[in-house]
């Protein structure tokens, strides 16, 4: 037994030295991974700061997954110069703090080469300085107030220039509205797109019976719904922050009986379809709508179903664009040949892209010329086509960037 325990010893510790091919193999595994940064870098990073919590929080999966089916389509038909797309999803919170945090994350830790998202007004704001100091081109696909103006920023939704005319001049030349009531939340996109109705409902000749803001996250309309009822205006007009405050707004306008013209200014279809009964009656001016009737759209929708099937969240305004602003990255790499930010924002305004909107191309400073549907909320949550205009300039935006 004495003898037997060395002997053991030493064939546990000739058992414990690697063999030279052992070595080798480990020194592979090793290079391999070291080598792993070097291969990530291949890919094209994609920054998609959204507010999956907070305001946003209901129609932020569309946006998401409008990303995700792009990005597939893309890299299935062989990536962008021979590199496959990568989404790098980051929650903003739906608003300026949670927005700082997410920008930062992407552009200077996850070092994305472009950002592409939707985002409230204030969360955009917030972000713009880090986008500035980052030095990363930002496709903003939401709809918002207008004139937010950047050297590294595109828009390829709409503006009140675009969106706003339709629904007050259904009321006034359709309805003999004369009077309005405005509703909004209390940040940038609220007040914004209320300061354009009012001027432009004043310029029409109507008149304004009240104005109302409450802040983002609101829940509680009970004391703005009380002045609403005592002016009792042929038509009310909303711009609110996101899905949930319209969610609430427009349910307690219902059970409180206002029953009026009613324009709401930041819905989408999707939301809409969200509220059930409530929305019903509500007219809405958009650039995209899933009835829109086109090749191109009855492929998008497909494509969609058959990745997201029971999972899928309505198509709407802001999930669109979206899908559409990742393929005119796309386009804009291919055309200067790579990723570098100061090239891409260069051609920006030069490519296009054909998509469920139709061609968009964000060559008016910046911003997209689109084709606009003025439309009403059905019992089932779709929505009926009132009438169409093609091609809405969205006026002067940003006329001294350079």
């Amino acid at each position: 037994m004495s003898r037997s325990r060395p002997e053991a010893s030493l064939r546990g510790r000739l058992a414990a030295i690697p063999s030279r091919r052992a070595f080798l193999g480990a020194a592979m595994v090793l290079a391999s991974a070291v080598s792993l940064p070097a291969q990530a870098q291949e890919t094209i990073k994609i920054g998609v700061p959204v507010g999956l919590s907070g305001a946003n929080s209901v129609v932020a999966p569309s946006v998401v997954q409008s990303a995700e089916l792009a990005v597939e389509e893309i890299n299935a038909a062989g990536g962008v110069l021979g590199k496959k797309l990568e989404l790098v999803v980051a929650d903003d919170g739906s608003g300026a703090a949670g927005a700082q945090k997410a920008f930062d994350q992407l552009v200077f830790r996850d070092k994305v080469n472009v950002l592409i998202s939707m985002e409230t007004s204030a969360a955009r704001n917030a972000g713009l300085p880090i986008v500035s100091r980052g030095k990363v081109p930002f496709i903003y696909t939401s709809f918002y107030e207008g004139r937010s103006c950047n050297k590294y920023l595109y828009v390829d939704a709409w503006v009140p220039d675009q969106q706003v005319a339709p629904i007050v001049d259904h009321f006034m030349d359709k309805n003999s509205a004369k009077t309005f009531f405005l509703v909004g939340s209390d940040y940038a996109f609220g007040r914004g797109m209320l300061e354009f109705s009012r001027k432009y409902i004043e310029s029409r000749g109507g008149k304004i019976l009240g104005e109302e803001y409450a802040p983002m996250d609101a829940t509680d309309w009970t004391p703005i719904i009380s002045k609403i009822r005592s002016a009792n205006p042929d038509a009310l007009i909303t711009s609110t922050a996101g899905g949930a405050p319209n969610v609430t707004l427009t349910k307690q306008l219902r059970a409180a009986g206002i029953d009026k013209l009613y324009g709401n200014l930041a819905v989408d279809e999707g939301t809409a379809k969200s509220m059930g009964a409530d929305a019903t009656g509500i007219y809405i001016s958009a650039s995209y709508l899933t009835s829109i009737d086109s090749a191109e759209n009855k492929t998008f929708l497909a494509a969609m179903g058959k990745k997201f099937g029971s999972g899928l969240k309505t198509p709407n305004d802001l999930s669109v664009p979206q899908y559409e602003a990742v393929y005119l990255y796309k386009a804009a790499v291919e055309k200067v040949g790579g990723t570098d930010a100061e090239k891409i924002i260069d051609v920006l305004d030069d490519v296009s892209f054909k998509g469920p909107r139709g061609v968009i191309q964000m060559s008016k400073q910046r911003h997209a010329p689109l084709t606009m549907y003025l439309g009403q909320v059905k019992p089932d949550g779709s929505v009926e086509v009132i009438a169409s205009f093609a091609d809405v300039d969205p006026g002067d935006q940003c006329p001294n960037l350079k």
